[in-house]
C-alpha cells in the first residue's frame, strides 16, 4: 500500500499552518513531515525484505534445492 498521501497531508496542514500564522504549528509538522518520511522508508526496506525472502523461498522450492536427482 502506497501510504505516500500523508505526506501531502502534512504538507498541506503545514501550509495552512504558516498562511494563519501558527508558527508552532508549523514547526512541529515540519518534525512531523521528517518522522513520516522515515517510518515510510524504513516500512518500504522492511516490505521488500520480506519479498525478497519469500522470492528466494519460491526459488528454493521449485528448484528443488536439497533433493536427490535420481539417475
Amino acid at each position: 500500500m502506497n501510504a505516500d498521501w500523508v505526506l501531502d497531508v502534512l504538507a498541506d496542514l503545514r501550509t495552512f499552518a504558516k498562511q494563519n500564522e501558527f508558527s508552532r504549528l508549523a514547526e512541529q509538522l515540519d518534525d512531523s513531515i521528517l518522522i513520516a518520511a522515515a517510518d515510510l522508508k524504513r516500512a518500504r526496506k522492511r516490505s521488500n525484505e520480506r519479498v525478497e525472502a519469500h522470492e528466494g523461498e519460491a526459488r528454493i522450492a521449485h528448484h528443488g534445492l536439497g533433493s536427490r536427482e535420481i539417475t
